[in-house]
């Protein structure tokens, strides 16, 4: 399998690590889904360059292929039908021209079917980010048509596989309440496949170890350091700004504002009756993820986080998304 170059802070890296996620794919590819699995993790933790390195799997064991991201307005359409190929791709010449990509989103669907009904054999639906274009409180619905692909099809088929990934904490809850779907962890990059994307930015670098204490080996705070030529004090001001902390944190009673405090050295604090308003709060500012209580490779895409790591803010119950999230409460909240 061809490995991607991708793009990170304006240089062209090749894709690293992930082997355990692209052997998920490539069981799934070989024994089909039953349902969409709907794939969450922190933000900027690897998601889209292992799912653009899937569709280069896929292809390569047959698949007609579908990838969407809004956000990022990325796309990839390999299809056998010419008339919907070209359907979906006017659709995609539309969402870049006049940022309509919820109407792409939408249209999926309907395309696939069609796919299937005219004789499509191997597809793989991916929409990366999608539930952004098309509002969270849309995401269920979606993940039920995409379930109607594989339990209603137009045709019969030998596989149909059907992604969703997403960074919104409250859209992974949003699915769970319903029986539609997989539900599958991503975390960020281990240490290894970390040092090894680390190593292909060039020039002068701070010590590795030094880095990974930053990022908890998150790609996008990697590149946020490298934009900003190494200076975590100008990520930590990025996120301050971006995320809103001053107000958020400002809008906290003293109860609040002493579990947060807790919460910065043991995010567990939060798993509590008092803890659990403000863990909500924290999730919908993608600052926080409530993360599976089992470690076993069963219930996770890619390696899982350990146990515990307080230096990286990595509770059993509750983990930062990276430790520089935490770094930006933390400056906010204790100035």
């Amino acid at each position: 399998m061809k490995r991607l170059r991708l793009s990170l802070a304006n240089q062209q890296v090749e894709f690293v690590d992930r082997d355990l996620a692209l052997k998920r794919i490539e069981d799934w590819a070989n024994r089909g889904v039953a349902f969409p699995q709907v794939i969450y993790g922190p933000e900027g933790c690897g998601k889209t360059a292992w799912l653009r390195q899937s569709t280069e799997l896929l292809k390569g064991l047959g698949f007609e292929v579908i990838y969407v991201n809004p956000v990022e307005s990325a796309f990839m359409v390999k299809l056998g039908i010419t008339d919907l190929r070209d359907r979906l791709m006017s659709l995609i010449q539309e969402a870049l021209e006049q940022f309509t990509w919820g109407k792409v989103i939408w249209s999926i669907i309907s395309i696939a079917r069609s796919a299937i009904e005219a004789g499509a054999r191997k597809l793989a639906i991916i929409v990366d980010d999608a539930f952004q274009a098309i509002g969270l409180d849309n995401a269920a619905i979606y993940v039920k048509g995409l379930l109607g692909i594989l339990e209603h099809p137009p045709a019969s088929y030998d596989r149909v596989i059907t992604i969703a990934a997403t960074s919104e904490g409250v859209s992974r809850r949003e699915i769970g309440r319903h029986e539609w779907a997989d539900l599958m962890p991503i975390w960020n990059m281990p240490r290894e496949g970390f040092k090894q994307l680390y190593e292909q930015l060039p020039g002068n670098k701070p010590d590795f170890e030094d880095i990974w204490k930053l990022t908890g080996g998150n790609p996008r705070i990697l590149e946020r350091l490298y934009e900003s030529n190494w200076s975590s004090d100008a990520v930590v001001r990025e996120l301050i700004d971006r995320k809103g902390l001053r107000t958020f944190i400002e809008s906290l009673n003293v109860h609040e504002r002493e579990l947060l405090a807790k919460a910065i050295d043991d995010p567990d604090t939060l798993m509590s009756r008092d803890g659990i308003p403000l863990m909500n709060r924290l999730i919908e500012l993608n600052l926080a993820l409530e993360i599976p209580e089992w470690r076993d490779l069963t219930f996770w895409i890619d390696q899982p986080p350990p146990e515990r790591d307080p230096e990286l803010g990595i509770g059993k119950y509750v983990a930062w998304q990276s430790p520089m999230h935490r770094e930006a409460v933390r400056r906010v909240l204790e100035p």
